[in-house]
C-alpha cells in the first residue's frame, strides 16, 4: 500500500490544493483516503479512525478533514443527524467552519456535499460531487464518494459513468489509480457489461493484487455467469490478498459462501456465515450485519437449520432499528427481528418506519414509502405463514426493489423471497408464477443448480 503521504505542496501540485498549512494533517487525509479506497486498515498510521483523529488533532480548522471524517460517517449507514446529537453538531460544526475559513470552490462544494448528504437529499450530494469533478476529476474523495451514492440508490449507469469520465485524465502514476479501475468495473458488472468489467478488475489485480474492490467485481462476474466453482478456486487462491481488507472481507466472505450456497455446499456456507457473524460482531458495521441475515434468510429457504444464530443477528442489529438511514438496511435489520421471533421488536420497528415516512424527507424516506413499508410487509406475512400475500404484496414490487439500493447479487434476496413465497402460497396462479420466475432466472444464468431445484418443486407442484 502507498505509505508516502502527501504533503501540503504535493496536494498542490496535483491540483488538489488543502486549505491547511498543516503537513501533518495532510498526510493524514491523504492516509484516510488511501484506507477509505482500499477499503484496508493501513497500521503503520493506526488505522482509519486512528488517522481520522490524528489529522483532526493536528489541524482541528481543516475543513476537508472534517468533510472527510463527516462523509465516511454517513457512508458507513451506522448513524445520521436523525438519531445521533453529537453526530448532528459535529455535521452543523463543520458548515460553520467552512462560512469561516477562506477555502476554495472545491471545498467549498465537498462540505455542501456531505451536510445534503446528511439531510437526506443523497441525489443531491451525489450531483454537487460531480460538479467538483467536472474542474477536478482526479479528485479521489469527491470521485469514491459519489459512487458509495450511486451504490445505495443501486444506480448503477451513474456509477459506471461517473468513473468512465474522469478515466482519461488518471495516469499509472497517478495516487490511487488502480483503485479507479476496480471501481469503474464494478459500475460495468452492475450494468452487465461481464466481460469488460473482468477485463477492467483484472487490470487493476495486476496493477495492484490487494484491491479488494476488483476481487469484488469479479465475484460478481462469476456468480452472475454461474461460474461457481471458479469463483470458489478464486477466492481460496486469492484469500491472503483480500482477508486483511477489513472492510471488504466479510463481503468477499458473503460471496465465497453464494457459491457453496448454489451448490447445495450448505456445511462450507454455514462455515463461512459464522465467520462472517464473528466479523460483524467485533465490527459492528453494517455491511457484515446485513450480509448475514441475508445469507441466514436465504440458506432457512433452501431448508437448512441455523440453529440460534438468528438471536445473535438480532441482538448486533437492534441497536439500529430505529435508524431508518438506508431503507437497504431496514429490511435486513428487519429479518433480524422476524429470524428471533421477537414480535414486539417486529411491531415497533414497522411502526418507526411508518414514523419515519410521514415526519421525515428525502430520498430514503421517498423509497421507504414507494417500497420499503411494502416489502418488510411481505416478510412480515411470510413469516406468519401467509405466502399467499406475501405474494401480492412484493410482486408489485419486483421491478421498484432495486430503488433501495446494494447490488444486483445482493437484491437477488427478493427475487428468490418472491418464488418460494409462489411456491409455498396455496394458490395455483401462484405456482404458476414461480414456474415462470424461474424459466427467467434459468435463461439469465444456464448453470444454476439453486434454480434447476426449485424447477423440480415446480414442476411436482404442477403435477399433483
Amino acid at each position: 500500500m502507498h505509505c508516502q503521504w502527501r504533503d501540503c505542496k504535493e496536494w498542490l501540485d496535483s491540483g488538489l490544493p488543502l486549505s491547511t498549512t498543516s503537513n501533518e494533517a495532510v498526510k493524514m487525509y491523504d492516509a484516510v483516503v488511501t484506507q477509505y479506497v482500499s477499503w484496508c486498515d493501513n497500521d503503520s498510521v493506526g488505522g482509519m479512525e486512528k488517522s481520522v483523529e490524528t489529522m483532526m488533532a493536528a489541524d482541528p480548522q481543516f475543513v476537508m478533514g472534517s468533510a472527510l471524517a463527516n462523509g465516511l460517517d454517513l457512508m458507513a449507514t451506522g448513524q445520521s443527524i436523525y438519531t445521533s446529537a453529537d453526530f448532528k453538531k459535529r455535521v452543523d460544526d463543520m458548515v460553520k467552519l467552512a462560512t469561516t475559513s477562506d477555502i476554495s470552490q472545491r471545498e467549498r462544494k465537498h462540505v455542501d456535499a456531505v451536510k445534503l448528504f446528511a439531510d437526506g437529499d443523497m441525489l443531491g450530494a451525489g450531483n454537487k460531487w460531480e460538479d467538483i469533478l467536472l474542474d477536478h476529476p482526479t479528485d479521489m474523495l469527491a470521485l469514491r464518494f459519489a459512487h458509495d451514492s450511486y451504490f445505495y440508490r443501486a444506480m448503477g449507469p451513474q456509477m459506471r459513468d461517473s468513473v468512465a469520465r474522469v478515466l482519461p485524465h488518471w495516469k499509472p502514476t497517478t495516487p490511487l489509480y488502480g483503485y479507479v479501475l476496480g471501481m469503474h468495473s464494478f459500475g460495468l458488472i452492475e450494468t452487465n457489461f461481464y466481460d469488460q468489467a473482468e477485463k477492467v478488475a483484472k487490470k487493476g489485480l495486476e496493477l495492484n493484487q490487494k484491491d479488494a474492490w476488483s476481487t469484488h467485481t469479479i465475484c460478481h462476474v462469476l456468480e452472475m455467469e454461474g461460474r461457481q466453482m471458479e469463483g470458489i478456486n478464486f477466492l481460496k487462491g486469492t484469500e491472503s490478498d483480500w482477508a486483511s481488507c477489513n472492510y471488504l472481507a466479510a463481503h468477499n466472505y458473503w460471496h465465497w459462501a453464494l457459491y457453496h450456497t448454489e451448490r447445495a455446499e450448505y456445511e462450507s456456507a454455514l462455515g463461512i456465515l459464522d465467520d462472517i457473524i464473528s466479523r460483524g460482531k467485533a465490527s459492528g458495521a453494517l455491511i457484515d450485519m446485513v450480509d448475514a441475515c441475508s445469507l441466514i434468510y436465504r440458506l432457512e429457504m433452501e431448508g437448512v437449520k441455523t440453529g440460534d444464530r438468528w438471536n445473535d443477528m438480532y441482538e448486533m442489529c437492534r441497536p439500529h432499528t430505529s435508524d431508518h438511514i438506508l431503507v437497504f438496511n431496514d429490511v435486513h435489520i428487519l429479518l433480524s427481528c422476524l429470524g428471533a421471533k421477537k414480535k414486539e421488536a417486529t411491531i415497533k420497528m414497522m411502526e418507526s418506519m411508518k414514523q419515519f415516512v410521514s415526519e421525515k424527507v428525502g430520498t430514503q424516506n421517498d423509497i421507504a414509502k414507494e417500497v420499503g413499508i411494502q416489502l418488510c410487509a411481505a416478510f412480515i406475512a411470510a413469516d406468519e405463514g401467509d405466502y399467499a400475500k406475501a405474494v401480492d404484496l412484493v410482486h408489485p414490487l419486483r421491478y421498484k426493489i432495486v430503488t433501495i439500493g446494494g447490488s444486483n447479487a445482493q437484491r437477488d434476496l427478493f427475487n428468490l423471497f418472491l418464488i418460494h413465497a409462489a411456491l409455498n402460497s396455496p394458490k395455483k396462479e401462484h405456482h404458476c408464477l414461480a414456474r415462470s420466475l424461474l424459466a427467467e432466472r434459468k435463461a439469465f444464468k444456464e448453470n444454476a443448480p439453486m434454480t434447476d431445484r426449485l424447477m423440480a418443486k415446480a414442476l411436482a407442484l404442477h403435477q399433483s
